[in-house]
């Protein structure tokens, strides 16, 4: 069965419900796990009561600081960063980190910046040699959410991975970043599906739930599973209406 994982940022976000509310409807939803973006910001004690609480578990989460892995100068601090988040991490048991490239920066080539984040991840790897965890690095589209962004391709992305050439980086796939960008799932993952080790969801226009927008997100996440990808899928996504039957219904739209 597939593995939805709900992005409790943006899902079950109601007015006077705490994070750890939020763990337990999702738990009510019949989800089996949840991710979020910062721990810096969160009551990691209350989370992690509310996750036993519920026996639910956390897929993903960011690896902070969230500075350009495209600035060199940015590598110690985010080396620092990543071994905390480590910490963090196998405390509350997930598996994925969540690694962003950061933005173009002006007076620097593409070739530096890519070389840059290149041999940070390539450092970032020696941090998590041994303790169960992955990295991944995640495209986002240019065109609408992320405007100045770095990697806005999710080939690109891929080709860092290969040249990093360690087994704890990967790929964080969007579907909704890459539809955004014109890309076809089949086209740019061919071959390569073995980088990817996390899944987002979205529709557009709106970046709001499966079903709502144009983007073929069922034949899309059908093929990814039926190429051999066995992770979970994260539902990040804006809702635009609350409560568990409509998250139920998003996943239905996805193929269930």
């Amino acid at each position: 069965m597939r593995r939805y994982s709900a992005c409790i940022e943006w899902l079950f976000a109601e007015e006077g419900d705490s994070f750890p509310d939020r763990i337990r409807h999702a738990h009510a939803a019949g989800l089996t796990a949840i991710e979020f973006w910062r721990w810096t910001d969160k009551d990691l004690d209350a989370i992690e009561a509310a996750l036993k609480e519920t026996g639910l578990a956390v897929t993903s989460l960011v690896a902070e600081p969230m500075i350009a892995l495209t600035d060199a100068a940015n590598r110690q601090a985010w080396l620092k960063g990543l071994a905390e988040s480590v910490t963090v991490a196998k405390r509350l048991g997930a598996p994925v980190l969540i690694a962003q490239a950061g933005d173009d920066l002006p007076g620097l080539t593409r070739e530096e910046q890519r070389r840059a984040v290149t041999e940070t991840l390539r450092a970032g790897a020696d941090i998590l040699k041994g303790s169960g965890l992955r990295l991944g690095v995640e495209p986002l589209n240019i065109r609408i959410d992320h405007v100045g962004y770095f990697l806005d391709s999710t080939r690109e992305g891929l080709d860092i991975i290969d040249d990093v050439a360690r087994p704890e980086i990967g790929i964080v796939y969007d579907i909704y970043h890459s539809a955004v960008m014109d890309e076809r799932t089949e086209e740019v993952l061919n071959g390569r599906l073995d980088r990817i080790i996390h899944v987002h969801v979205a529709d557009h226009p709106g970046r709001n739930e499966p079903g709502s927008g144009g983007i073929d997100l069922a034949p899309r996440l059908g093929w990814i599973f039926a190429n051999g990808y066995d992770g979970a899928v994260g539902l990040e996504y804006r809702p635009t209406r609350p409560g568990v039957g409509a998250v139920k219904a998003a996943i239905a739209s996805l193929g269930g």
